[in-house]
């Protein structure tokens, strides 16, 4: 070929790739009134709200599960008094309970409940993508103006490309508040001292519940304090009680499993197990002298179909205690760790149970009925992609909801749902108290009605931020959060949270600006806010 030629060729070559490029680097935002980020329940549940309210919609899901932990295993529903779930989260309950025959239900197999979450979504016609990352917040003023994600997913954190999304309103519904804190929205991470809020439960506790019994030694060699501490036991000491500190209560993932030979994958030796991690549970083991696996070293919850929702339950059991303090704001490949980590915790112990000789043989033999069941989690080796992601980033906002609130000494005018829980924090650290292994951080302290979260709770303060809303990482206390992080509860703010978007749009007015007392009465015409049956999914 004539070397004119080639370099000419090659020069248009070249001028063709770099107008593509610069094409594509230059391409307009796409445009939505709204944007949620997370596809957890509160997620699905506030993009159809605002879908359904006549917006245009898309819903960004980080990774590639959809429905966070009522999906992702945790098919025992906590709720504390039913009735105190209304709307669309009560309308699920009752989906659930079409789906087994019955009018409504609160136990249920992780796929049943994926799929009404993709029922509402299909019929409302409400656009998702999946495994979009959050990179940037584009912020004038107190105005996110858009956001840049990239199609990368958890297990290569530079694949994809970037691409920018605007729109009027944002909905923040992840469980790590990710949206949030890239726009400079306040937060605060851990437990507050008591004397922050005037709480009673909130800081460091410890308590009884989920407790070593007495006599438990945290030694390598027992009694000998010079031989170091067994694998999981932390050498720090144990803070005055309602101290404040940055420490996260416990992460685990809810199991769920089968006893159905038919129906069951086993539970194999995973790579990198480690038989001497589990030491001081065996030590556990012979102080306590279970009967049986259920309480003492977890609990299983029966669900339909011979499956289960497993729990941490005892001492030493799913929770992975003090391992996660680094999660919230970690980026995605530093969460990539550490869910690898906790999910090789929980299968080492599953295995660990089922066939370790030091286990007494009783319970062995309980381990070994289960397995895997070959229906659920397809994609991801028949085990829960949804780590149990308790807390992490808390917003503080225009109001904290604090233990006040859960107990009735103070109450809000402005509610957008109720939250019944005991208020409940997981244990956050394993420690030597008085030569004895000790957990610290759990606390189950009850409310005795029914209260309302107030609207000013999911909304940032006005000064840092006026298009967003927050339906999970809300703004409250450490402790009070432990009685709202209920996913019917999360359902009930994602509903309120998409309303509230599009009365923003339709009154031209920021998030700050909404009629909460309209948007309370539109709330309560839901035609299932008081509990009764209507069919209230729309075709696109």
């Amino acid at each position: 070929m004539n070397l004119a030629i080639f370099r000419k060729i090659t020069y248009l070559s070249f001028i063709t790739y770099l107008f593509a490029f610069l094409s594509c680097k230059n391409q307009p935002a796409e445009k939505y009134d709204v944007v949620v980020y997370g596809g957890t329940s509160a997620g699905v549940i506030a993009a159809y709200t605002a879908k359904v309210q006549g917006k245009s919609v898309l819903l960004i899901e980080p990774t590639s599960h959809l429905g966070g932990l009522t999906t992702g295993g945790l098919g025992q529903t906590d709720i504390g008094n039913k009735y105190a779930i209304t709307g669309l989260s009560r309308d699920f309950y009752r989906r659930v309970g079409a789906h087994y025959g019955k009018l409504e239900q609160w136990t249920f197999e992780p796929h049943a409940a994926k799929d009404i979450f993709l029922e509402y979504l299909e019929k409302a016609g409400v656009k998702v993508v999946y495994n979009k990352q959050l990179i940037a917040v584009d912020k004038q003023g107190t105005t996110i103006r858009q956001i840049t994600v990239k199609g990368a997913t958890l297990d290569d954190a530079d694949s994809g490309t970037e691409e920018t999304i605007s729109a009027k309103v944002f909905i923040d519904a992840t469980y790590e508040g990710d949206l949030l804190a890239k726009a400079g929205v306040s937060y605060t991470v851990g437990r507050e001292a008591n004397s922050q809020y005037g709480e009673n439960w909130n800081g460091v506790q410890l308590m009884d519940k989920h407790q070593f019994p007495e006599g438990v030694d945290p030694y390598v060699e027992k009694g000998n304090p010079a031989s170091g501490l067994l694998w999981g036991v932390s050498d720090e000491s144990l803070a005055p009680t309602g101290s404040g500190d940055k420490k996260v209560q416990a992460y685990n993932f809810r199991l769920c499993l089968t006893d159905s030979v038919e129906n069951q994958v086993p539970i194999t030796r995973p790579i990198d197990y480690d038989s001497t991690n589990f030491e001081l549970l065996l030590r556990y083991i012979e102080v306590k002298k279970p009967h049986e696996l259920n309480w003492a070293l977890m609990h299983i919850q029966p669900m339909p179909r011979r499956k289960t929702d497993i729990n941490n339950s005892g001492p030493f059991s799913t929770d992975f205690v003090g391992e996660n303090f680094n999660y919230p704001d970690a980026n995605y490949e530093e969460r990539k760790k550490i869910i690898e980590e906790h999910k090789l915790y929980t299968q080492s112990l599953l295995y660990f149970l089922g066939n370790d000789i030091r286990v007494p043989k009783h319970l062995r033999n309980e381990m070994q009925k289960w397995g895997y069941p070959k229906d659920e989690y397809m994609d991801s080796d028949n085990f829960s992609p949804q780590l149990y992601v308790r807390e992490a980033r808390r917003m503080v906002g225009e109001y904290v909801m604090t233990e006040k609130h859960c107990i009735g000494e103070e109450k809000v005018d402005d509610g957008i749902g109720m939250a019944a829980y005991t208020m409940d924090s997981h244990n956050t650290q394993r420690l030597v108290v008085d030569g004895m292994a000790k957990n610290e951080g759990d606390v189950q302290q009850g409310t005795p009605n029914p209260f309302p979260v107030s609207y000013r709770s999911i909304i940032p303060k006005k000064e840092e931020c006026i298009n967003l809303l927050v339906p999970v990482c809300l703004s409250a206390s450490h402790i009070a959060f432990g009685s709202i992080r209920m996913e019917p509860v999360f359902m009930v703010l994602g509903q309120s949270a998409g309303l509230a978007a599009a009365m923003a749009i339709d009154g031209n007015a920021n998030v700050h600006d909404v009629d909460v007392v309209a948007m309370q009465k539109s709330l309560s015409e839901n035609p299932l806010s008081n509990g009764s049956t209507s069919e209230i999914l729309i075709d696109n």
